[in-house]
């Protein structure tokens, strides 16, 4: 398995709109982060978990020409507002994009996205057919999804596991019983939004304390707001199994 971090910032992104913090006037590339992302390739299959509005930069970046399949962990448009650049690879493979979500997110895709919905269509609209999961493992093209439930603030939000690999985003909250399906991984991407205590979000010692309450062997932070800090200053103060996560980073993970 490869994974790719096509974005590992917050909402806003980093740098912030008018902001000139140390780390939004930052030139290391580490600091500048798009909406968090990532792009995994299990065999000659490809998908992504989330779209959000950087998606068609990051299938440019990552020079992507095929994608297989779309995982939503949640409605709101920092992960789903990049959809309709599905278009691209309806073009290409001369078919829908699938896309996982719950029934929740699926309803807000289909309500900012109603254009690709109507029985008449407007020429070149995005395909899409959705398929609602719930909270049992499934597949995407022959690969096992385990869905993690958790809690965003008071929306639900879903952390998907494949193989010994999981990835969480946008957490505050998660249960003790669905924290077993993270137990013996190799690799866990999880949020850090910041130092401080957020409403919504692990802040990075709620990220680390779930890292060492798993026990993954490495773990990688997601999600980062310009609030976290330079990532020369923050990364070398973690310990050796944890790093923050940064837009480019590879992940090789062996079966």
């Amino acid at each position: 398995m490869r994974v790719v971090f096509l974005g590992s910032g917050t909402s806003q992104g980093v740098p912030v709109i008018t902001c000139k913090c140390e780390v939004c006037t930052s030139d290391d590339p580490k600091d500048n982060r798009l909406r968090s992302s990532v792009l995994i390739e299990v065999g000659k299959k490809t998908f992504v978990i989330d779209a959000g509005p950087d998606f068609r930069q990051q299938m440019l970046r990552e020079k992507v020409m095929k994608l297989d399949a779309i995982l939503l962990t949640h409605s709101h448009k920092d992960h789903v507002g990049g959809l309709d650049d599905v278009r691209a690879f309806n073009f290409t493979q001369l078919q829908p994009m699938d896309i996982f979500a719950d029934d929740l997110t699926a309803t807000v895709v289909k309500s900012d996205f109603a254009y690709a919905f109507t029985e008449e269509k407007y020429p070149g609209v995005p395909k899409m057919n959705i398929h609602i999961f719930k909270n049992a493992p499934f597949k995407v093209c022959g690969i096992e999804i385990i869905p993690i439930k958790a809690t965003h603030m008071n929306t639900r939000v879903w952390g998907f596991r494949i193989g010994k690999f999981a990835y969480l985003t946008d957490v505050s909250k998660i249960e003790d019983e669905e924290k077993q399906k993270l137990l013996g991984l190799d690799v866990l991407i999880v949020n850090a939004l910041r130092i401080e205590k957020h409403y919504s979000h692990f802040n990075l010692e709620e990220a680390m304390a779930l890292v060492k309450e798993v026990n993954p062997k490495r773990a990688y932070f997601t999600h980062i707001s310009h609030n976290m800090g330079l990532y020369s200053k923050v990364n070398p103060t973690l310990p050796p199994n944890m790093a923050l996560g940064y837009d480019g980073l590879v992940i090789e993970i062996e079966d």
